[in-house]
């Protein structure tokens, strides 16, 4: 198992095996270099722990620890946690601060303890079968051990085709759970349980005017930042071009004088190029920068990164892929910019949906009789934000209200269940016919505590596409190099300050990240801050649009996820006519389509994932992309 992870720590392979338990670790090292080796025992070796990532305040825990009589033998921040357990027991956790999981062996109680950060920043996942429990950082390591896990979840498949998320806890393998974000497992001779010991509160909102709410913002990020900084090896950061990433290089700045390495891709696509504002941040903070750059052909790679994620791939995937292969050249650390929208409102959606909710106003036959009618005549836009899609979206999300407004905002793009009443066989629709996948978004979007509309789309984005899909794909891209990523933006007490900003502070009419821009004054260039949001990947869809084409006609013309009973041929094969002919966008869902078929050819048929790199070279030669 450990060995199957070896990528995401190429420094040390170690292993403690007694009596029912087996813990395998592959380190990458980064705090305690000479004595921090994992598993890590207490001092009479009853208590065994192994840990994923950081606590980043640990020297303070260590200290208070050191003042109750705890002895250490190590220098780190592992061995913390075999203490804090001794005094606590599972409630450790809510003396944490940092991006975790770990696993924590008790053999006087024969207990088990799992546990993960508050915003999902580090993965766990765990299994159940045949008197056997597994869990591992990665899924690809419980079916090293483990095959017949590898099964299609049809729940999972559904989810991931209707809003291109797999919401925790399910995976896309059958009896393989993530366990969420914020929860502990517990697992015994008395069975598995798990609970969640953190909750994001939006109320009672702060008492703050926006001068006070600005320098406090300034204060919890400049907090957040140095603690995320605390390394016993070179520390860099990501430098995309957006405003997130720049604040932390700006006040990374203020802790580190001395030279601070910074690296971005670009994308060659027009005014979508984000690698000039990287450059300009770079060099008012006198960063030795590094730049590469991303090329039409990077799709070759779509089953490297299928492999790594064990779940179907992004556009993200492949900036992110390359990022960290160039970063892992000069550091091992890096600062990003993750989870800034989240927590401060930047993403259109925010307001487009009360646009959807003037727009619902408008008489019901008014609507579907001329303004609908309309639409069906007006050409396809060829770009997610063209002005057909974005009256198309509106017009879809008047058709229904509330949390399943906000959900179909997510899914519209992909396959709603009016568009995969078509794609999917019969029996795939029997097996998912009691599963609504909107629901993981309606969940959290109507938890009765969180009163304002826009909070209410920040907490689901927050517990559901946050921690499931971006955070996700960051910690597999980079770790596949060996590289550890950290987001300041995800400390738990910066989202707690965050979800409790009055919502005038987030978004005011189509002014997204009102209070994070006006930080932004103060440390980005006004040229920086100007740009429009662009998104680190939204243009590899169209900067590598024959490249697509030639692995849509490939992989999707002769599918295996046909051959298995998931999909029709018939509405694949329409979609494809529909889209290569220029007469409607469908790219977004065949890209789904597409991944989704690599995925079931590299973990459920086992075919190398280099096999398939080839056949997507042979494809690009044979279409000439």
């Amino acid at each position: 198992m450990a060995d199957t992870i070896a990528h995401r720590g190429p420094d040390e392979a170690t292993t403690h095996i007694e009596p029912g338990l087996g813990f395998g670790f592959r380190r990458l090292a980064i705090i305690d270099l000479v004595t921090g080796s994992q598993p890590t025992p207490n001092e009479d070796e009853s208590i065994w722990v192994m840990l994923n990532g950081e606590i980043y305040h640990y020297r303070e825990i260590r200290d208070r620890l050191l003042e109750k009589g705890h002895v250490f033998r190590t220098t780190g921040d592992t061995e913390v946690l075999l203490h804090l357990y001794e005094d606590h027991g599972a409630s450790l956790v809510d003396h944490l601060r940092g991006m975790f999981a770990f696993a924590i062996w008790d053999r006087p109680r024969r207990r088990l303890l799992l546990a993960r950060d508050h915003l999902g920043q580090k993965p766990l996942y765990w299994a159940e079968r045949g008197g056997r429990f597994y869990f591992a950082s990665e899924i690809k390591a419980i079916l090293a051990v483990e095959p017949a896990f590898r099964v299609v979840n049809p729940r999972a498949l559904d989810d991931y085709l209707t809003l291109r998320v797999i919401p925790d806890p399910r995976s896309m393998f059958e009896g393989v759970h993530k366990l969420p974000p914020a929860h502990v497992l517990e697992s015994d001779p008395q069975g598995t349980r798990t609970r969640r010991y953190w909750s994001l509160a939006y109320e009672p909102k702060l008492e703050l005017n926006e001068e006070e709410a600005l320098e406090a913002l300034d204060a919890q990020l400049r907090d957040s930042v140095r603690l995320h900084l605390v390394s016993d090896v070179p520390v860099g950061a990501f430098l995309s071009g957006g405003i997130d990433s720049g604040i932390v290089t700006a006040l990374t700045r203020s802790f580190e004088a001395g030279p601070f390495k910074t690296f971005s891709i670009g994308v060659p696509y027009g005014d979508y190029d984000e690698a000039p504002a990287a450059r300009a941040v770079s060099q008012r903070y006198h960063t030795e920068h590094f730049e590469g750059t991303l090329g039409g052909d990077v799709v070759k790679d779509l089953p490297r990164f299928v492999y790594y994620l064990d779940e179907p791939s992004d556009p993200l995937s492949a900036c992110l892929f390359h990022l960290a292969a160039l970063t892992r050249r000069e550091v091992k650390v890096a600062l990003g910019g993750d989870g800034g929208d989240e927590l401060f409102g930047g993403y259109d959606r925010y307001y487009g949906t009360l646009y959807a909710r003037h727009y619902a106003r408008l008489p019901g036959p008014l609507r579907r009789q001329v303004i609908r009618r309309v639409l069906d005549w007006a050409p396809d836009g060829f770009w997610y934000k063209s002005l057909s899609h974005q009256l198309r979206w509106l017009d879809e999300l008047a058709t229904v209200d509330g949390a399943r407004r906000y959900a179909r905002s997510l899914s519209y793009f992909y396959f709603t269940p009016r568009r995969w009443e078509d794609l999917y066989t019969a029996e795939f629709q029997r097996r998912v016919a009691d599963f609504d996948a909107e629901t993981a978004i309606m969940a959290w979007h109507d938890d009765g505590a969180v009163k304002e509309s826009l909070d209410r789309m920040l907490l689901a984005d927050t517990m559901v596409r946050l921690p499931n899909h971006s955070v996700m794909i960051l910690d597999r891209m980079t770790m596949a190099h060996g590289l550890e990523a950290r987001s300041p933006f995800l400390d738990h007490r910066l989202a707690e300050f965050s979800a409790r900003l009055p919502v005038r502070y987030k978004v005011r009419g189509r002014k997204r990240r009102y209070l994070e821009m006006r930080l932004a004054e103060r440390y980005i260039p006004p040229e920086v801050r100007g740009r429009p949001k662009q998104g680190f990947s939204s243009a590899l869809p169209y900067l590598m649009a024959n490249q697509f084409r030639a692995l849509f006609q490939r992989f999707l013309r002769e599918s295996h996820l046909v051959e298995a009973g998931y999909l029709r041929a018939p509405a694949i094969a329409s979609m494809l006519d529909e889209h290569l002919s220029g007469r409607t966008d469908h790219g977004n869902r065949l890209w789904l389509l597409l991944n989704a078929e690599v995925w079931h050819r590299v973990h459920i048929e086992q075919v190398p994932a280099a096999l398939l790199g080839g056949e997507c070279r042979e494809a690009l030669e044979v279409g000439g992309a």
